[in-house]
């Protein structure tokens, strides 16, 4: 009996050695921030204009430099998230409904109006942080808010038979349920990748072997 606290110890820390996992990794680098009303992020803002007003952000909406929007790398569509300017106090509100921003030392590109709104149209950028209001961290796929994941899609079914068919030619592949708004397809998918080259890299690989995909990046 003397033994047993030895034992129920080593068995405690093997546990905890382990963690958990899921299909895109270790569940142990998932985001701690997961409740509203938490800082999930700082870093430097920037905003972007007239260059890109009237054209498709990525989620396909059109992209109007009057509404109360932003780009960021990773967190899923129609987040709502509140940006404090950190050198004057100012914050607003937007939805996230773009990817970017692309240069060094980001977190976030504003709308002009959400620019102007916190006093950073005249800088260009801002030191800020965010504050999740609206959307779901705990179950969305992001890891690390500042590094895209990306995969290769193969092919697009309205039926799960014909993804699964599919799928099963090519190893490694995966299906994925998509839905959208009133309809479901079923995507195929090889890989998942933080570095986009690598994925680009597997995509051309795969189409020597006869499948054709392109990359995109995962969303949440």
């Amino acid at each position: 009996m003397r033994s047993l606290p030895i034992f129920i110890l080593a068995i405690s820390l093997f546990i905890s050695s382990c963690g958990t996992t899921s299909r895109f990794g270790k569940t142990d680098d998932a985001p701690k921030y997961q409740k509203t009303g938490e800082k999930i992020e700082d870093g430097r803002a920037s905003w972007y204009g007239p260059n890109f007003d009237g054209k498709l952000t990525a989620n396909g909406e059109t992209y109007d430099m009057y509404e109360l929007t932003a780009a960021h790398r990773t967190l899923p569509f129609n987040t709502v998230v509140k940006v404090k300017n950190l050198d004057n106090g100012k914050s607003v509100t937007v939805r996230i409904n773009d990817r970017g921003p692309y240069a060094k030392n980001r977190i976030i590109d504003l709308s002009k109006k959400a620019a102007d709104e916190i006093d950073m149209l005249g800088s260009g950028t801002a030191p800020v942080e965010l504050i999740l209001l609206e959307g779901d961290l705990k179950n969305s796929r992001v890891t690390n808010l500042k590094v895209p994941t990306y995969t290769v899609q193969l092919a697009s079914f309205n039926h799960e038979h014909q993804a699964q068919s599919h799928a099963q030619k090519i190893r490694g592949a995966r299906v994925e349920k998509i839905n959208m708004g009133n309809k479901t397809v079923y995507r195929v998918y090889h890989g998942v990748y933080t570095d986009k080259n690598n994925a680009r890299k597997k995509q051309r690989q795969l189409k020597r072997q006869g499948f054709s995909g392109y990359v995109k990046q995962i969303e949440n």
